[in-house]
């Protein structure tokens, strides 16, 4: 099976199931990232506090 082939059927497969589009009403995106981006400091804050010896 060629790479050409493979391709062509992930694409294939991919627009059969799109009848929705994948978006979704409730989800901000600006909201997703903010939230992702204050659970990254909170880990990273975390991270920090602990490795105080170096």
């Amino acid at each position: 099976m060629s790479l050409h082939s493979t391709a062509a059927q992930l694409v294939t497969l991919a627009s059969e199931g799109g009848e929705h589009g994948g978006d979704h009403e409730s989800l901000s995106p600006l909201l997703t990232g903010g939230g992702a981006f204050v659970a990254l400091m909170l880990l990273l804050w975390i991270t920090t506090r602990f490795n105080r010896d170096r």
